[in-house]
């Protein structure tokens, strides 16, 4: 029976270590000893982060909130992508969206149908087919305003003008339906409580107010001319239409199927308490979000959350183990809620240790973010020995690698080298407890396209899985897995059963699926 040290490299996807590095791959590049020693003399496995390996549509890039639903799970874990993709295929989304109430709604109060979200065929926050879906199943005589969110991040970084000109085509087909507004994401979708950014989009989507207007949605080019690619678009309202802002006899639909990045923004667009700043805007007679972003909201959920039973954190509680998770603010929630199966209520047992991310306008201003505070936790935590199991993720990899800076990213990824080395020497000094060392899905490993041009997207690349025992360092691992066997994995070392729920495999070749053996 063994004590777990669980890390997730943030967006580290897998590398060869060729002799001559991949153009930008910032984890060749960047100078990473420990890692290396690890990958050399550790055993060693490579994991499925993406497609159906995770529960997604195939060949659709893995993200953080889905690696870590499938890391805590130990199961594949349905994803919303593909939960809205079926509810299409099948006929009935607009069941799910509760369409017929809805528009009956707006004919008796003359009030207009404002659709908000991410703009993006990324499959991460959300999904240019689904706003397609939705507005091919309206009445053309419903009055309906488009609130388009640009991406840049998990799409190309000047993709977003031809996702409009598509939207803009599709209103043709109404009598009175137009596309509002346009902002960036880095305003519309902040998660670290930055309410600067969440009120100017507030303010231009709810009370039609903006420092930037234009007569045409279509301006994205003239945008692009001055170096601000979508994800930085500022808050811009479409003259003629946007001006109207949203009121109470409207209804309002959020597309993105995400939760952490809706959060913020719903908040201060439906709770009636909301205090994060002054507002005066209308709060909109009804509410429907595509997922559930927060269960306090008052709205309703089209896709309502699965929670999952007999999670790993909840299987470790229920064992009367301790245990600790701890992350920076970017990725608090992923090591938590999401890691936790859907549940914000810690488990008996269960302690958190938030680490504020720095306060920057993008994190390649600063690489290193805040991993050395992450990693002294750890550490800490180590030494204080009151805990069995330890969840730490670094979010460097991947919240810098979304800026598209090489040089930064490499920076973040040596930085966090230097945690891992820390905390690999921290179980060397207690040889109780044993190192797993993966990541949830790719992206500072690719930070160029072939043509040259950034990317600044999440890869399909699989991610290592490395053992790290003081005590047995020749473990013979599976040849390949994915995620959902990660948690298996975990219980297994520390002496625990699998609950039938967990469909993962034990990635200890030598070990049979549930039979958790002694992980001497």
């Amino acid at each position: 029976m063994r004590k777990v040290l669980l890390i997730i490299l943030d967006g580290w996807g897998h590398s060869d270590f060729k002799e001559s590095p991949t153009p930008g791959n910032a984890i060749e590049f960047a100078s990473v000893p420990h890692f290396r020693e690890l990958y050399d003399h550790c055993p060693r496995t490579r994991l499925a982060c993406s497609g159906v390996d995770v529960g997604l549509p195939a060949d659709q890039m893995g993200n953080s909130e889905v690696g870590h639903l499938n890391l805590g799970g130990g199961r594949i874990v349905p994803q919303n992508l593909a939960r809205i993709d079926q509810a299409i295929a099948d006929g009935v989304l607009a069941d799910h969206l509760g369409l017929e109430i809805l528009i009956a709604g707006l004919r008796q109060s003359g009030g207009v149908l404002h659709i908000a979200g991410l703009l993006s065929d990324g499959g991460v926050h959300s999904h240019l087919r689904h706003f397609i879906a939705v507005l091919n199943l309206l009445p053309s005589d419903i009055p309906v305003r488009l609130h388009c969110f640009m991406d840049g991040r998990d799409a190309s970084p000047k993709a977003g003008t031809d996702y409009v000109k598509e939207i803009v085509e599709l209103c043709t087909k109404g009598t009175d339906w137009a596309v509002a507004s346009v902002i960036g994401r880095y305003w519309a979708m902040d998660r670290d409580k930055r309410w600067d950014r969440t009120r100017r989009a507030y303010e231009l989507i709810v009370n039609g107010q903006a420092e930037n207007w234009t007569d045409s949605p279509d301006f994205l080019e003239e945008s692009y001319a001055l170096d601000v690619t979508d994800e930085f678009i500022e808050p811009t309202g479409v003259r003629g239409v946007g001006e109207a802002g949203i009121s109470e006899v409207d209804a309002l639909l959020l597309m993105n199927f995400r939760a952490d990045r809706m959060r913020q923004l719903t908040s201060v667009m439906t709770l009636k308490d909301f205090d994060a700043f002054e507002r005066d805007g209308a709060i909109p007679g009804r509410v429907v979000t595509m997922a559930e972003y927060d269960p306090a909201l008052p709205v309703s959920v089209a896709f309502p959350l699965e929670r999952l039973e007999a999670c790993l954190s909840e299987v470790i509680s229920r064992d009367g183990r301790r245990q600790l998770k701890t992350a920076e603010t970017e990725k608090y929630a992923h090591v938590t809620y999401f890691f936790n199966g859907g549940e914000e209520t810690p488990f008996d047992g269960e302690d958190r240790v938030l680490v504020p991310s720095p306060k920057v306008a993008t994190y390649n201003l600063k690489p290193e973010m805040s991993a050395r505070p992450v990693a002294n936790a750890v550490t800490g935590a180590i030494r204080d020995g009151r805990h069995d199991f330890i969840l730490v993720n670094f979010a460097n990899p991947d919240m810098v690698g979304h800026t598209g800076s090489i040089r930064a990213a490499i920076e973040a990824v040596e930085v966090v080298d230097s945690c891992l080395g820390e905390l690999i020497r921290s179980v060397e000094d207690h040889p109780d407890w044993v190192a797993l060392v993966t990541a949830d899905h790719g992206n500072a490993e690719k930070m160029l396209n072939d043509d040259g041009d950034v990317h600044t997207a999440h890869t399909v690349e699989p991610v290592d899985f490395i053992v790290f025992d003081p005590r047995d360092p020749a473990h013979e691992l599976e040849v390949s897995g994915r995620l959902a066997d990660v948690a298996p994995t975990v219980l297994n070392y520390m002496g625990i059963s699998f609950p039938e729920q967990m469909t993962g495999k034990n990635l200890i070749a030598s070990v049979r699926h549930n039979d958790p053996g002694t992980g001497a």
